[in-house]
């Protein structure tokens, strides 16, 4: 009898937890309900809705009775959200400085970084493993420095170099290369959610973004102090609005993906708004500040109102495409070029849709705007000299999102409407027929636009206007149902510190209080994350596990001495991103071999101690380009405007995905590839490239049979082989023995091994004898090495063989492995 009692407790205390947990959900909801991107409202909906053009207050119509007494509590001054106190959290406590653990081995310690690991081996009474071979070691430090493998003359000058500081000429070496900041960016634009398009049914190009992601190569191979860096991106155009290049930073909160097509201004203001502050509290804080949008934070001290004032940072914030770019180089100038070019050639038909347009524009005008929903047509239809901080948000997002097209819907509607239209009549109709036919006769000259460039920059101000839009707390996330009104503030459980906002005459001056906050040295969780991050590239595993989340919901440091000794090390050195890679790069764990170890399985099976280098599959933008460096054909041009290279013919992108023409182009790095949020450039997105649909803290990493198809049936890939073969053959002679040397020298930084040569020269024979079979019978199309010199003469079976060996060890595990 008492353990069916004590059964009971148990099974109502487990579901008051699910209760405290969940708001209650009906049955019939699960189904149509986005549970992590849509407001909590949606959720008990009696049957599916459109998320995307429903207005909220339709969605979750069961919550009106819960709000409308809530609203009438806090009338009444009887109720309001409950208020978060300071956390004692580990991540909230400031950062210590604390001192060089003893060990007993000294010798193996370089510098401080090994004495923090080293004191936690040798309690668990652990060795370090030994150095990796020189070789290995150029191989490692080279794809996660540049993200690229070394050249067979980088790994030679290496490992004959008796220096004693043969290990920091490499690192600075690396540092010091432009290659560098490439790499560094692709991490830091993983986390700003970056992509070359919008997103949403009709992902309309970005055409200037491209200079955001410039900023931030740059910005790594300056060694921009971190703390600079965070006050670019998040108010460079209050902080130093005379300095184009911290306007463009602010393209970091410009990367939301949007919906251009939105027809309720208010709420997609909302859902920008909403994506920055959750994209800022998790970049800069690793803080799931998004889980208290809806309700109070279930695990850490973060409540509504602490959202909603973080928020309100960034209230008076709107999207600027339109800037003249203070300096015009090639890219400018040919973007000018060829503009003229279509501008020459169309301007009769331009001229005429214009005359027709202009019979009709005060009613295209009035159509258009009553397309809006209410609450956007109440700010639309104001006269401008009664607009409000919220009103001036709407109507420049109107005009941003508005041009000659959207007035010729007017014609089209009422066209359309077999006269349902009040002003339909034949003459609107003959009207919208010469107007679609010069439209037409228009997209013949596409060809001649500019397909690429810009000259114009974007960023994010707050259109000349210190005063901002009032900011609520809104009954669960739902923006329509406003409960008290909250001012900028930073999170109670983080900080006592109030924000110190000075309003300038052309802006709130909001978001400069919260940058500098964030890029505080007080600050207890901005160092932190950030070496915390660098750490995770290096080792595969940060000492926090949960780089985005240092909530009580997140993993506890591994070693919290060790994090605190390098965020606090980082602030004192400036925060120099290139010094705290340097100390890591020159540590002694880095350097040790990734040779499996029975002790270290058994002792420590996770490596979280690090007696063991950890082997890393390379992230998909090294893959290709490591491959691309490998043959010979990598493009080093650094910046500019993306590039499409080729993709599958059966991938149907159409318009979306027009591949550039320029050969130098389709070769150039990862980083360059045009990243349309609705088409992923397919090899990358077959090995874990990042969704920029949100920020990416971590590469995922898969295995699936469709890796190694795409690397073997590419013919992109193939053709790289067939270039790789021929580099062999120009470099290594025709010994084939000695070009099985350069091949591995070329992928694996080593020789291969006699045993290796013994069976890729019976791989050869037999394919050989396969090939020549085949070709015999007409069944088969010999592919011989490309690039050859000299006019090399080759048998061509053979040759074509070498090129399918080849192929087969650059689809090798080793290769795309880091050891």
């Amino acid at each position: 009898m008492k353990n069916k009692m004590k059964n009971k407790m148990k099974n109502k205390l487990y579901l008051a937890i699910l209760l405290g947990l969940a708001t209650p959900i009906a049955p019939q909801a699960w189904a149509a309900a986005d549970f992590f991107n849509n407001p909590v409202g949606v959720i008990g909906a009696t049957k599916p809705v459109d998320l995307f053009n429903t207005p909220v207050g339709v969605i979750g119509a069961n919550a009106e009775k819960a709000k409308t007494e809530t609203l009438a509590e806090n009338k009444a001054g009887d109720a309001k959200p409950p208020v978060a106190t300071k956390s004692n959290h580990w991540a909230y406590k400031p950062v210590s400085s604390p001192s060089e653990p003893s060990v007993t081995d000294k010798s193996w310690v370089r510098n401080p970084i090994d004495a923090f690991v080293l004191a936690k081996l040798e309690a668990k009474g652990l060795k370090p493993s030994p150095d990796a071979d020189r070789a290995a070691f150029i191989r490692r430090a080279t794809l996660d420095a540049w993200g690229i493998i070394p050249t067979p003359e980088q790994v030679k000058d290496f490992v004959e170099d008796t220096a004693a500081n043969a290990y920091e000429k490499l690192a600075d070496r690396l540092l010091s290369s432009p290659k560098y900041g490439e790499r560094q960016a692709r991490r830091w634009l993983d986390l700003a959610r970056y992509a070359d398009s919008t997103g949403f049914q009709n992902d309309e190009t970005r055409p200037n973004l491209w200079r955001y992601r410039d900023y931030v190569i740059n910005s790594f191979n300056q060694d921009k102090p971190y703390s600079r860096f965070i006050r670019e991106q998040l108010a460079g155009d209050e902080l130093w609005p005379d300095n184009q290049e911290a306007l463009i930073a602010t393209g970091y909160m410009a990367n939301f993906p949007d919906n251009h097509n939105s027809r309720d201004l208010i709420q997609r203001k909302y859902q920008i708004t909403t994506d920055i502050t959750d994209t800022v509290g998790k970049v800069f804080l690793a803080q799931t500040v998004e889980c208290a949008r809806c309700h109070n934070h279930k695990f850490d001290k973060i409540s509504q109102k602490d959202y909603f004032s973080l928020q309100s940072f960034f209230a008076n914030l709107s999207a600027v495409d339109n800037i003249p770019a203070a300096k015009k180089g090639d890219v400018e100038h040919n973007y000018e070029a060829a503009l003229a070019k279509w501008e020459e050639a169309t301007k009769d038909i331009r001229a005429k849709q214009k005359t027709i347009l202009d019979t009709v524009r005060e009613k295209a005008v009035q159509h258009h705007k009553e397309r809006y929903l209410t609450d956007s047509r109440e700010a639309i239809f104001k006269p401008k000299d009664q607009w409000n901080a919220q009103d001036r948000w709407v109507n420049h997002r109107l005009a941003l999102v508005s041009d000659e097209q959207s007035l010729a819907a007017f014609l089209r509607d009422t066209a359309d409407s077999k006269g349902n239209d009040k002003n339909y009549s034949k003459e609107i109709v003959d009207k919208w027929a010469q107007y679609d036919k010069l439209a037409e006769e228009l997209k013949k000259f596409n060809d001649l636009k500019p397909k690429s460039g810009s000259t114009e920059i974007s960023a994010m101000t707050e259109l000349g206007y210190p005063d901002a839009p009032p900011s609520y707390v809104f009954f669960g996330g739902d923006h329509e149902k406003p409960l008290e009104e909250v001012k900028p503030a930073f999170p109670e459980a983080i900080t006592d510190e109030k924000p110190d906002i000075k309003p300038t005459p052309f802006s709130s001056g909001r978001r400069a209080a919260l940058a500098n906050w964030i890029a505080s040295e007080k600050n207890p969780l901005t160092a932190r994350v950030f070496v915390n991050r660098v750490w995770e590239e290096y080792f595969d595993r940060g000492i926090v596990e949960t780089v985005s989340d240092f909530g009580k919901a997140g993993q506890k440091p591994s070693n919290p001495e060790l994090l605190d000794y390098l965020a606090d090390n980082f602030i004192k050195q400036g925060w120099s991103v290139k010094k705290l890679h340097r100390d890591i790069l020159l540590s002694g764990v880095y350097r040790q071999a990734s040779a499996y170890r029975e002790d270290i399985a058994k002792a420590d099976p996770e490596n979280k101690l690090l007696a063991v280098f950890p082997r890393k599959r390379l992230e998909a933008e090294q893959i290709r380009d490591s491959l691309l460096v490998a043959s010979g054909k990598l493009e080093d041009k650094i910046g500019g405007p993306s590039v499409f290279p080729p993709v599958p013919a059966n991938l149907g992108a159409g318009n979306l995905w027009q591949v550039s023409k320029d050969a130098q182009d389709q070769n150039r790095r990862s980083l360059y590839i045009f990243t349309r949020r609705s088409v992923p450039y397919p090899l990358l997105e077959t090995f874990n490239m990042a969704s920029a649909q949100e920020a990416h803290s971590k590469r995922d990493v898969t295995t699936s049979p469709l890796q190694s198809l795409a690397l073997f049936n590419s013919d992109v890939v193939f053709g790289w082989s067939q270039a790789l073969a021929g580099r062999v053959i120009n470099e290594a002679g025709k010994d084939e023995a000695a070009q099985l040397d350069r091949l591995y020298q070329i992928l694996f930084a080593r020789k291969a091994s006699d045993s290796e040569k013994t069976l890729l020269q019976k791989f050869l024979d037999h394919h050989e004898k396969t090939v020549r079979e085949k070709t015999s019978e007409g069944k088969f199309a010999v592919s011989i090495p490309t690039g050859l010199k000299d006019n090399q003469k080759l048998d061509p079976i053979r040759a074509a063989a070498f090129v399918d060996l080849v192929h087969t060890i650059a689809n090798s595990n080793e290769f795309i492995y880091r050891f």
